[in-house]
């Protein structure tokens, strides 16, 4: 039964219902006092869901009080976001927003319509407030009738008492919320997260004017605080770093369990798919889900960058280019890529061109350490990536290494790698992203930083300024690095990775 399927009514309905349905109004309805009597009866006592703290909890604590010493006398507030409608009256399983996440320690699917707020202390620092919709009593409408939030359709959700035991902070009904945050608006400055619920904060934006703040300035200072909680993502803290460990373990497990099945991806026809639900299985019994889209991409298909769509087959011969990740419980994400020969040999060809990848990955990673630029990373790589088209004949006439590498008027490389060669990694795919090009490129390495290395080569079939024995081929390998006191950790590491290695890694498990 889809969720919000079938229910038999209550409050909520008109809500969920598009005027169309309205309309038809084909759905069972509650309309008895007697049936409502009769379900609210002789239910055995709750027992509390929630033993102590989260693991998450202290660190969240220290988060926030970082950014309360950032905003002192200013109400702080960020939005988990709501339920999104994936289709008439069913939503998309529920992510909060990374900020929320990161400033509470919720993960998972937790918890819709819930809102921080950071409320301003007399003598110093902020209160974490975090107002929710609780656990509704078995005797409302609620429990039984609303296939949105009611216990039986969507499970129990928790107390205010589970929260505070669970979080170490305030909870409060989010009844109370907008009246909350609107207070002395004109008095003293309240942020708002504003991309995390865009219909809340219509709602804030119009309390707040109504309780004296400036139109004008709400987006501006808003953004601050977005900006501000996206810049402290970049150095994680040794909770974040297990995660990610966690995260690159499982992604291991999803890509053996894809390496298993290449036969099977053969056999079965329209194989990327095949291989797609094999990763996608192991990630949401491992994790919460895949941390993004997977890309399953075999043949030619290796050359778009994004190809998310997976609909083809996987041929004996080929190349099957995987970028993937698990995002565990706690939504922090790995990030792997590697490039399988699926019969568990390179041709000539193919080993040539994941050679000059590979080498320009290890020169990528060298160049990963504290005190070099974020940006670093990528000129090592791209430096070797030239080197290799240079010395197969493949930049113009006359064109050197370095003329190629000049930003103002080379860049011929780019023709087969256009995409950068890193990025930050953590509770999102690409993290921190609303920091500045100078506090992100610019910016120097520092120990705790979780970043990507991901160069590659893409030969389209149809370009004929490639070598005829290259064309078809793409190649990309990636992974997860922690940059440490005196270098880097590859995270991912164990993942085999050599064109000797993954040969036979896809020989040992392929079968």
């Amino acid at each position: 039964m889809a969720r919000g399927a079938g229910h038999v009514g209550g409050p909520c309905d008109d809500a969920e219902m598009s005027e169309e349905q309205k309309q038809a109004d084909n759905r069972a309805r509650a309309t008895t006092d007697e049936l409502r009597t009769f379900i609210r009866e002789d239910w055995a006592p709750r027992r509390p869901t929630v033993d102590g703290p989260a693991d998450a909890a202290s660190w969240a604590a220290a988060r926030r009080a970082v950014l309360s010493a950032a905003y002192p006398k200013q109400r702080l507030v960020v939005p988990a976001g709501g339920l999104k409608v994936r289709s008439n009256d069913s939503d998309y399983v529920f992510r909060p927003h990374t900020a929320f996440a990161y400033l509470t320690g919720l993960g998972a699917d937790r918890e819709p319509d819930a809102v921080l707020v950071l409320e301003p202390l007399d003598d110093g620092g902020h209160e974490a407030v975090l107002y929710l919709r609780p656990l509704a009593e078995r005797d409302s409408d609620e429990f039984f009738a609303d296939s949105r939030y009611g216990e039986f359709w969507v499970g129990a959700r928790p107390t205010l008492e589970d929260v505070e035991r669970e979080l170490g902070l305030t909870a409060r009904h989010v009844d109370g919320l907008v009246d909350a945050v609107a207070k002395d608006a004109g008095e003293l400055t309240v942020r708002v997260v504003r991309d995390a619920d865009r219909e809340l904060t219509a709602r804030l934006d119009d309390a707040r004017v109504e309780n004296g703040a400036e139109r004008e300035s709400l987006e501006e200072a808003d953004d601050a605080l977005a900006h501000a909680v996206s810049l402290a993502r970049l150095v994680k803290d040794d909770y974040e770093v297990e995660q990610m460990r966690a995260a690159v373990a499982a992604t291991h497990e999803g890509f053996d369990a894809m390496v298993a099945e290449l036969a099977e991806a053969v056999a079965q026809g329209r194989g990327e798919r095949w291989l797609e639900g094999t990763f996608g299985r192991t990630a949401r019994h491992r994790g919460n889900g895949v941390g993004y889209d997977a890309i399953c991409a075999a043949g030619d298909h290796a050359n778009t960058l994004h190809w998310i769509k997976n609909t083809g087959a996987v041929e004996p011969g080929e190349l099957v280019l995987i970028d993937a990740g698990v995002e565990v419980d706690s939504l922090y994400t790995a990030d792997v890529t590697r490039t399988l020969p699926t019969d568990g040999t390179f041709t000539e060809a193919q080993r040539e061109v994941y050679e000059a990848v590979l080498a320009a990955q290890e020169a990528g990673l060298a160049a990963v350490r504290p005190g070099n630029k974020f940006s670093d990373v990528h000129a090592a790589a791209i430096r070797v990536v030239a080197e290799h088209l240079h010395a197969w004949g493949l930049l113009p006439e006359g064109v050197s290494v370095e003329d190629t590498l000049d930003k103002e008027h080379g860049q011929y490389h780019r023709r087969w790698m256009v995409h950068g060669t890193s990025h930050h990694l953590g509770l999102d795919v690409h993290d921190c992203a609303l920091a500045t090009r100078e506090e992100y490129m610019d910016a120097e390495l520092r120990p705790g930083m979780v970043l990507t290395v991901e160069p590659g080569l893409y030969f389209k079939a149809d370009d004929l300024k490639a070598p005829e024995r290259f064309r078809g081929i793409g190649v990309r390998i990636e992974d997860d690095v922690l940059v440490t006191e005196d270098g880097c950790e590859n995270l991912s590491g164990g993942i085999p990775r050599t064109a000797d290695d993954v040969e036979a890694w896809v020989r040992r498990l392929r079968g």
